[in-house]
């Protein structure tokens, strides 16, 4: 059976990921299986709105292909994973850019690509399953698939918090944060799908059966995520979370200890770069220079090794610490690409 399923109901279309094994990560061909059928749907005028979630298992989407693109980061020096990054970003403008309504379903676990697919959507459905988190910096990768544009228009810094702590939201702290627009207990989610199938209007429907969340624990910590990551520059966030002496603060500054120092500065960078973006394309096409070349890095394929294959938890990052991590180097990262490498949307 296809990774992708995509059908139509009267005039609701819907795209199903099938890749249960894999906690429905995105491979390239299933990139391409998304994009085909929404650019279809996009011109067809028979075709109202489009719903997003996954057929089967317990999570929506835990991100991208991580053991493809470290096989393309040690045997092809990275052009398959290149290309990867290339046809996805392309899927997230489509998305973001897509004149027809589109309801992502977040149940569960949603994590890198599986945000980069359903933060677009105008309509951003939670439950009490949904752990939502952008993880990158602890396999030396970045917060990409416009994690920049979503991250650093959070409120009280925490884009900031989240992309370099990878911490992960539950469902009722995706909406109380903005990234949910809508919380429904799961069991609903059946009659949500099917009423919306029967035309009724999909703001209408999840208002309808949006249920009351539980509070948001981050809620209680927005004052010290907003004081104490206010900098832009890595070394003042360390400082100031040493400084503290809180329980909260200890925590979180061993959580940064087990992070690549290159790409927390990577995403500092990338979150306060995209405040000047012109619009969600100008971002993208930042967002693939920065993958163009982190892919390559020592960092990636060793955090991957560390996290994923052997499982021991103990990354060496190249440079090990973020003194050896130079404003040189990031300009490096984030200067533009060869006359005709650069990102153009679909």
């Amino acid at each position: 059976m296809s990774a992708v399923l995509a059908v139509r109901m009267g005039d609701v279309a819907r795209l199903s990921l099938n890749r249960p094994s894999a906690i429905h990560a995105l491979t390239l061909e299933m990139v391409q299986a998304m994009a085909a059928p929404l650019l279809a749907w996009r011109d067809d005028d028979a075709v109202r709105a489009v719903m997003i979630d996954h057929h089967d298992g317990r999570g929506f989407c835990a991100g991208g292909d991580i053991a493809f693109l470290r096989g393309s980061a040690l045997n092809d020096g990275g052009v398959s994973g290149r290309k990867f990054f290339h046809d996805e970003y392309q899927l997230n403008h489509l998305l973001f850019t897509y004149p027809k309504p589109v309801i992502a379903f977040m149940d569960g676990i949603t994590m890198g690509g599986g945000v980069g697919i359903s933060q677009p959507a105008r309509f951003r459905v939670a439950t009490e399953n949904t752990r939502l988190a952008m993880p990158e910096t602890g396999i030396g990768l970045f917060p990409d698939v416009g994690g920049g544009w979503y991250l650093s228009r959070l409120a009280w810094r925490l884009g900031q918090y989240l992309a370099l702590t990878g911490a992960r939201l539950d469902g009722a702290e995706c909406l109380w944060a903005g990234l949910a627009t809508h919380y429904l207990d799961s069991g609903s989610l059946v009659e949500a799908k099917e009423r919306i199938h029967r035309g009724d209007e999909p703001g209408v429907v999840l208002d309808a059966l949006s249920a009351s969340p539980p509070a948001p624990k981050l809620a209680a910590h927005t004052d010290s995520i907003e004081r104490l990551f206010a900098s832009d520059r890595y070394e003042d966030i360390l400082a100031a979370l040493a400084g503290e002496g809180s329980d909260w603060a200890k925590a979180t500054l061993a959580t940064l200890a087990t992070k690549s120092p290159q790409t927390c500065k990577v995403a500092l960078r990338q979150l306060a770069d995209s405040l000047s973006c012109a619009d969600f394309a100008a971002n993208m096409a930042m967002e693939y220079r920065i993958g163009a070349r982190v892919l390559t890095l020592p960092d990636f394929a060793e955090g991957v090794r560390a996290v994923i294959i052997d499982k021991d938890n103990a990354p060496r990052w190249n440079p090990a610490t973020p003194a050896g991590v130079t404003d040189a180097m990031i300009d490096e990262i984030f200067a533009p690409l060869p006359g005709g490498e650069e990102w153009k949307p679909l």
